[in-house]
């Protein structure tokens, strides 16, 4: 099994990336893995839509190979990040045929827990996602060392295993 991670977070210092690479870390040793952090990406490409651009191709090409594609983004005003969207709309119609998908998110409060699935999993269904998968999002609030300790199961490695420490970012 082979999974990709898209790190949509435009910020250096993301709760939502953390997130991300504390999934990443609770997979088995053996499964392949590599994260696409897309504020790396070139800003010029995203937005002019340049498929040819090496850095945006090789993006596209780990997407490809991925069984598994999983998303992290900030939740902004109801609704997922814009760089995110940027890149989602340069891959293919069907980038997602045949995945699974996990998105995960990050808000200031509770009010914006909607938007992965009334914002986010229309897009993802639009490029051919048919197993999506409960979605996780987390508060501000939840990022404080005690909150970890109480995190659901969804963050843990395997069900019966103890929540891993995580440093995330206040």
């Amino acid at each position: 099994m082979s999974v990709v991670a898209l790190a949509g977070s435009p910020s250096a210092l993301s709760r939502s990336t953390a997130l991300l690479r504390h999934v990443l870390s609770c997979l088995d040793d053996g499964v392949a893995r590599s994260e696409i952090v897309l504020r790396d990406l070139p800003p010029a490409a995203l937005v002019r839509a340049e498929f040819d651009d090496p850095a945006i191709r090789r993006a596209r090409e780990q997407v490809a190979a991925a069984r598994v594609v999983v998303i992290a983004t900030p939740i902004y005003k109801a609704s997922f990040s814009g760089l995110l969207k940027s890149f989602l709309d340069l891959l293919p119609q069907d980038a997602l045929r045949g995945k699974s998908v996990l998105a995960l998110g990050t808000g200031g409060s509770a009010a914006h827990l909607l938007a992965l699935d009334y914002a986010l999993k229309p897009v993802l269904a639009a490029l051919g996602a048919r197993h999506i998968l409960d979605s996780v999002y987390a508060v501000d609030a939840q990022f404080a060392p005690r909150a970890l300790a109480d995190a659901p199961v969804a963050l843990r490695a395997r069900a019966g295993d103890a929540p891993r420490p995580v440093a995330l970012v206040a």
